[in-house]
């Protein structure tokens, strides 16, 4: 029996960060993958695991992230990642999770950054603020200093959920992040579009969620 669906952000309730990082790539003349191999080197202790735990600023995030794509093959200012972040709502996920919320508990656990990191939009902060209210309980890694996959941010939703794991869905779009999920017991949906992410948690509630 279910008692409580937990959501990642992005990646899950907006589009992918990753097609960003390939347009960009290309139109910079890097090596393909050069941000996403950036990002999973180091991924405990990267300048990304720091800057989503709010331990460097932005400027010493730039700076790291540039060294650290650079020992890799080519330098990528860090600074020039974050605008790639903003992906686009994902309407069928907000809808599913809407409709979750009518039968479930729900939370969203999330790692981010620092708030005006990326720059503020009006318009997109307030659709995030909407879909926000929607969840019973939100962990922000920059806001506790802790991020995903360390098992404890995850021990931290059960409990302020007040849920047993095994009686819960996770749905991220990293893998790395699933492990700790499905460790606890937790059912786990990697998502890697809205319809299979929607059709598995479908199957797994037992509810129409489309």
């Amino acid at each position: 029996m279910i008692e409580a669906v937990i959501w990642d952000f992005g990646g899950v309730l907006t589009t992918s960060p990753f097609e960003a990082f390939a347009r960009f790539e290309a139109g910079r003349g890097l090596p393909a993958d050069i941000i996403r191999r950036t990002n999973a080197a180091n991924h405990h202790d990267n300048a990304w695991a720091q800057f989503e735990r709010a331990e460097l600023d932005l400027e010493a995030f730039d700076a790291l992230f540039a060294a650290e794509s650079l020992a890799l093959g080519a330098e990528v200012r860090g600074r020039d990642v974050l605008p790639l972040l903003s992906g686009d709502l994902r309407v069928e996920m907000v809808e599913a999770l809407k409709r979750v919320k009518t039968r479930f508990k729900t939370g969203c656990i999330t790692n981010n950054l620092p708030a005006n990191a990326i720059g503020s939009a009006s318009g997109r902060t307030l659709y995030i603020a909407e879909v926000m209210a929607l969840f019973d309980h939100v962990i922000e890694s920059a806001k506790i200093g802790l991020r995903k996959p360390d098992p404890r941010i995850y021990r931290m939703m059960v409990d302020a959920l007040g849920v047993d794991p095994a009686r819960c869905v996770y749905l991220d779009d990293l893998g790395v992040n699933l492990k700790p999920a499905r460790d606890m017991g937790m059912t786990t949906i990697k998502v890697l579009n809205a319809a299979q992410a929607i059709g598995e948690l479908e199957a797994a509630t037992g509810l129409t969620l489309r």
